[in-house]
């Protein structure tokens, strides 16, 4: 966005800056991907892919999520985790997971924050995600809900973390 009036969170100082990153780890479902990528445009954040992804990127679907938005997506893809480790240092990571000790209302959320989502059907694998590590993160649920959407997951998370940018906290 470059209008500042069009979002309330940027200021004349951070225009510049990307107020968060979404990091999707091998996503398997293209509509996801395309969802998450309109709510990335929607709120200014940028949608990195930890390759392999389980579909093409001229996937119908994908582009059919995202609409016409894509044009505006600040997007990129990386090989691997520690290619992405590399490009994000020294940012501050928070890992989604429903095995997480602690929720997304109890983190200190700041600009620059980096999300980093799993698959949809196994999630982040162990030797990224320690579910005790205070930056594994969840929303609470009732327990007889074993997972939420990823795409929903994800607004719910980034729209949280715009909340609290625009309240200072």
């Amino acid at each position: 966005m470059s209008n500042n009036a069009e979002n309330p969170i940027m200021t004349e100082s951070s225009a510049n800056e990307t107020p968060a990153h979404v990091v999707l780890y091998q996503p398997e479902i293209p509509q996801n991907t395309g969802n998450i990528g309109r709510t990335c445009v929607a709120v200014g954040a940028k949608l990195w892919i930890v390759q392999p992804a389980a579909f093409s990127f001229e996937e119908k679907r994908l582009r059919r999520a995202g609409l016409d938005y894509w044009q505006h997506l600040d997007i990129e893809m990386v090989p691997d985790w520690q290619a992405l480790t590399e490009r994000l240092d020294p940012a501050r990571f928070y890992f989604l997971s429903r095995f997480a000790k602690r929720t997304l209302w109890d983190a200190p959320l700041q600009r620059g924050d980096v999300f980093v989502f799993g698959r949809e059907t196994s999630g982040l694998p162990d030797w990224i995600l320690d579910p005790d590590d205070e930056r594994a993160i969840g929303l609470p649920t009732r327990p007889v809900v074993r997972s939420l959407n990823l795409a929903t997951t994800a607004g719910i998370v980034l729209f949280e973390h715009q909340r609290r940018l625009a309240v200072g906290n």
